[in-house]
């Protein structure tokens, strides 16, 4: 671990990862479910994901700190970061569209690696042979909970390759950014700029004629409570997301992301009636088993550096 972080800060860093990755796929279910369901189209439901994030956030800000917006102190990579999470959350959307969750899930799950090794490159953060062999463990887990195939799902199944190479582009960020900005703005301005983008690619995608681009209002009904939920869950849930980076390391907060394969199952099995076989069920198994093990020898660690403070 490197010296900027501690034991104690490492652990409650990945209490939180754990549990925004236990809750951020009731989004995920809910993209899927409004475009199966309601018709809708993946880049519509993005830009309204975006859009009600910005709502919950930018008043929450205006009350704490009404100027914190105009003074941020690294705002293009703020909103960069919002266009990469958007072009993610597209990639991500429009693959649920067609491809049972847990698929889905399995395929993205390549971006621990991913995120792991540019810690290790470019932030200089070590990572050791347990904590490599524990992200292996779990993306071993996550390939047994289904086997993709490209021959059943064509090009769709690149999707999540794209979502995941853009999403460590935008957890990346968030560490190396630090804490330049409060969790709060950043969260905000990439509300604005995922709004932003969102609206652009609605517009040339719907001009073109493509059908994942399709425009439409929400309803008044149960269909706008999901949108707002949608976006509630992604703004809070991501602040709670950049609370974690700014406590634990990249690279031991990556395998965490596969507790994600957990909620995916059972959310695709309730709601869409994707039932796990018994491959997916090891590969759960698996997949918890290595967060756990992280889970617990971080807190001995931390355990073990209070005892050697008291003895002083």
């Amino acid at each position: 671990m490197t010296s900027s972080f501690t034991s104690a800060s490492a652990f409650k860093g990945m209490l939180i990862m754990a549990g925004c990755m236990i809750v951020l796929p009731v989004m995920d279910a809910i993209a899927k479910y409004m475009a199966v369901s309601e018709g809708m189209s993946p880049a519509q439901v993005t830009f309204y994901r975006f859009f009600f994030q910005l709502v919950c956030t930018l008043p929450l800000l205006m009350v704490m700190s009404p100027k914190a917006l105009l003074s941020a102190k690294r705002p293009w990579l703020n909103l960069l970061r919002g266009v990469l999470h958007a072009a993610a959350s597209l990639a991500f959307f429009a693959a649920v569209k067609y491809m049972p969750l847990a698929d889905v899930f399995a395929i993205y799950f390549v971006e621990p690696f991913l995120l792991t090794m540019m810690s290790a490159l470019f932030l200089g953060e070590k990572v050791g042979w347990m904590r490599w062999s524990a992200i292996a463990v779990g993306f071993v887990g996550a390939m047994i909970v289904i086997q993709p195939s490209f021959e059943v799902f064509g090009w769709t199944s690149l999707l999540p390759v794209a979502c995941a190479f853009l999403f460590t582009l935008y957890l990346f960020l968030n560490r190396a950014m630090g804490d330049a900005d409060s969790p709060l703005v950043m969260q905000t301005m990439a509300g604005i700029a995922g709004t932003v983008f969102m609206g652009v690619a609605l517009l040339i995608g719907h001009g073109l004629g493509d059908v994942n681009f399709e425009m439409s209002l929400p309803g008044w009904g149960h269909g706008l409570v999901l949108l707002v939920l949608l976006g509630s869950i992604s703004g809070y849930m991501h602040l709670l997301v950049v609370k974690a980076f700014r406590l634990a390391p990249v690279s031991l907060l990556a395998p965490f992301q596969y507790f994600e394969i957990i909620s995916a199952t059972v959310l695709g099995y309730v709601l869409f009636s994707d039932f796990p076989t018994a491959s997916k069920w090891l590969g759960i198994v698996i997949i918890v088993a290595s967060g756990l093990f992280i889970i617990w020898r971080e807190r001995r660690a931390a355990n073990k550096t209070i005892a050697e403070v008291a003895e002083v």
